[in-house]
């Protein structure tokens, strides 16, 4: 989403009513402005968020006291934007014989209040990084030594982002000097407004920090964009195949192939981070494929594409294909396509999926996506890379169920193997990312932090237990996902969840009998579940009824375990 100027974001944060989530803002700047920025730009995308903006310089106070205003708000979200202003005020304090050691005290400081934080509440917190400032005492002499101010500060931002990766994964980071990157730091900070109103941006900046914000929320909150569905021809090389054949089509180093070539580079890298590539394309398939099998300067290649979808039909159609294959929200797709006629379509017909309006000159293309900064990431695991051979082989899957005539005939040639584990700490990335990604078959969308996760995991309040899949086509990965508080004599389906890509292959019987197993085995008198509908989970609205719970109104079900009998299917655990 692009970004718009201050004064209508100012006008946006009038609105009134209606918010989904809360966010807590705490700075050593002023940062009123910020806050009506932050909330126009929540009403902009319909996440209206209720702000408490903190008095001037008051994160430690707020922080630090456990009866404070910020914890009586109770936030979802607490932003922390310390600035590069007072950061070098604090190291001219310092002696110079003890400024070698800087950054590391500042880290501590900044590690005390993230823990203060989340023994009080359960915000996640959101940082914001220190945008670069030039040295002026030690030149470009500063990239080099210890001792002066730019080096402590690139320092710093180093060890922030190492420290929330180790020990404090309820921390996201914020990139600000992205930010002043992308603005230039002449529009970014003005001296006058920091000396006369300690304002640390200038107004021009606040909309792209409100968006970066907003990008962090909504991801967490689980809106995150996860394929990228490409055209071909003046899309991802230049020219057309067809036409041009494999020698005419532009890539490589001559005329405006560079540009492609750098667009494919970055698909390239978004699709290693876990973001689903497809291709849609009005061509015959044959000849659409040659130069992903044969082109010498093609960057993607076949095995990086999700699914291949190429003829001669609609392309909403084709999109609608492809969102059936991977079994994904049509709202986390983003369609590129050279042709104003061809994104027109799409928008009209399929509103959900994002359609940048790609620039006619190929050079501005990659910046352009970049800046849209539409692949906000706030967890990484390492099953994210091997995510394409997922769905590649779910391609393959639904290839040779159109061969099968019973469905079940079908289902046993899968010849489906399961594990049914308690959590553990190799699997806790992917089990949060789970929880922050998954919104269709969730019963009750509660989103975890890896922290989270692993207290749970620990806590003798909960039983835990996630599932992994695989087949003759290959490993489907970590796809399910239970937590069961214990309750006197019962035991509470906390959180269920799955991936949309295992429906219909029976592993919701096999993850209930497994779940009614347990509550026996504990002695619990009743299994007690809930459904809390949203905008996306409506598909198992009737979920607990198909499983034979008794429905108790308002949502909630039960079940008495000694009475089960075991559903059949056809995975083997």
């Amino acid at each position: 989403m692009e970004t718009v100027s201050y004064q209508t974001l100012r006008r946006l944060a009038k609105e009134t009513g209606g918010e989904k989530q809360s966010l807590a803002i705490l700075g050593d700047s002023a940062t009123q402005q910020l806050a009506a920025a932050i909330r126009g730009e929540s009403v902009r995308r319909g996440w209206k968020l209720r702000i408490y903006d903190a008095d001037y310089d008051q994160m430690e106070a707020q922080l630090l006291d456990p009866d404070s205003e910020l914890y009586r708000f109770g936030p979802d979200y607490i932003l922390m934007f310390a600035c590069t202003e007072k950061l070098r005020q604090r190291f001219c304090a310092v002696p110079p014989a003890e400024r070698t050691g800087f950054a590391a005290r500042e880290l501590s400081r900044f590690v005390q209040l993230w823990e203060a934080a989340h023994s009080r509440c359960g915000a996640k917190i959101i940082m914001f990084d220190f945008p670069d400032s030039g040295d002026t005492v030690f030149g470009s002499y500063a990239i080099r030594t210890p001792a002066s101010f730019g080096y402590q500060l690139r320092t710093l931002n180093a060890m922030l982002g190492e420290a929330m990766a180790a020990g404090h994964p309820y921390v996201y980071p914020a990139a600000l000097s992205a930010v002043q990157t992308q603005l230039g730091e002449s529009v970014f900070f003005d001296s006058r407004n920091w000396y006369l109103a300690k304002m640390a941006m200038t107004t021009d900046a606040l909309p792209a920090a409100a968006a970066t914000v907003l990008d962090i929320v909504t991801a967490l909150s689980g809106s995150i964009k996860k394929c990228v569905i490409c055209d071909l021809d003046n899309t991802l090389w230049g020219g057309v195949i067809g036409d041009d054949g494999m020698d005419g089509i532009r890539l490589g180093d001559l005329g405006d192939g560079p540009a492609f070539t750098a667009l494919q580079r970055w698909l390239l890298e978004l699709r290693r981070r876990g973001v689903l590539l497809a291709v849609c394309s009005k061509n015959d398939e044959a000849v659409a494929k040659e130069p992903f099998e044969k082109h010498p300067e093609m960057v993607l290649r076949l095995e990086d594409i999700a699914v291949f979808v190429a003829n001669w039909e609609n392309k909403a159609d084709n999109i609608r294909r492809i969102q059936q294959i991977l079994n994904l929200g049509l709202d986390s797709f983003v369609f590129l396509d050279d042709n104003p006629f061809e994104r027109g379509i799409v928008r009209e017909m399929l509103p959900q999926v994002t359609v940048p309006d790609l620039p006619d000159d190929p050079a501005l293309v990659p910046a352009y996506l970049e800046s849209l900064h539409l692949f906000e990431a706030v967890s990484y695991s390492g099953e994210d890379a091997a995510r394409t051979a997922q769905y590649q082989a779910e391609a393959s899957r639904t290839a040779a169920q159109e061969r099968f005539v019973d469905y079940d005939e079908y289902l046993r040639s899968l010849h489906m193997q399961a594990e049914i584990l308690p959590f553990d700490s190799f699997h806790a990335p992917r089990i949060a990312q789970l929880t922050q990604r998954s919104n269709q078959f969730n019963l009750r969308t509660v989103r975890y932090t890896e922290a989270e996760i692993a207290e749970i995991a620990a806590s003798d309040d909960y039983i835990t237990r996630y599932m992994t899949l695989t087949d003759r086509f290959g490993e489907y990965g970590l796809i399910s996902l239970v937590i069961l508080k214990k309750q006197e004599d019962a035991l509470f389906i906390d959180t269920w969840l799955m991936s949309c890509r295992v429906l219909r292959r029976g592993v919701e019987s096999c993850l209930f009998n497994e779940i009614v197993s347990i509550a026996a085995a504990q002695g619990c008198k009743k299994l007690i579940a809930e459904y809390l509908p949203t905008a996306k989970n409506a598909m198992v609205a009737d979920f607990y009824d198909k499983m034979g719970m008794t429905a108790l109104g308002g949502g909630r079900y039960e079940l008495d375990p000694a009475s089960y009998v075991p559903q059949t299917h056809l995975i083997q655990v």
